[in-house]
């Protein structure tokens, strides 16, 4: 079962001043990686706020939003429950050593992508 939004993710040119512009506005840096070049995970204060991760923009990408992801309590089920009612995924439920917790990945009926995330959260692995 989805039980909220877990982070939006958004490709910039330059993960270093959006860190800082996010920070003005009171966001908090949870999480700094080398993953895709470059990422970060910013909070608001208090408790449920979503995510914001911002990584460094790639040859194949456009700046903008890059995927919502989708928070869950049970990866497994929920995966196994969307599959059920008719919902492709063209990477199912996997490891993410760069967040340290577990994904699953589909598209909506436009094509933009989609994610599930584990809510319980690991200790990200160097890359």
């Amino acid at each position: 079962m989805i039980v909220g939004i877990d982070h939006i993710e958004i490709i910039v040119r330059n993960v270093k001043a959006h860190v800082a512009f996010y920070e003005k506005m009171g966001f908090k840096l949870l999480t700094w990686t080398d993953h895709h070049g470059g990422s970060a995970e910013l909070q608001l204060p208090g408790e449920n706020q979503p995510i914001i991760e911002i990584h460094e923009l790639l040859a194949e990408e456009n700046p903008g939003i890059n995927h919502m992801s989708f928070k869950v309590r049970d990866i497994e089920s929920t995966h196994k429950d969307m599959v059920d009612k008719g919902i492709s995924f063209y990477k199912d439920v996997h490891a993410s050593p760069s967040t340290g917790r577990k994904n699953a990945l589909f598209r909506d009926p436009d094509g933009w992508r989609l994610q599930l995330s584990d809510e319980k959260r690991g200790t990200p692995q160097p890359e």
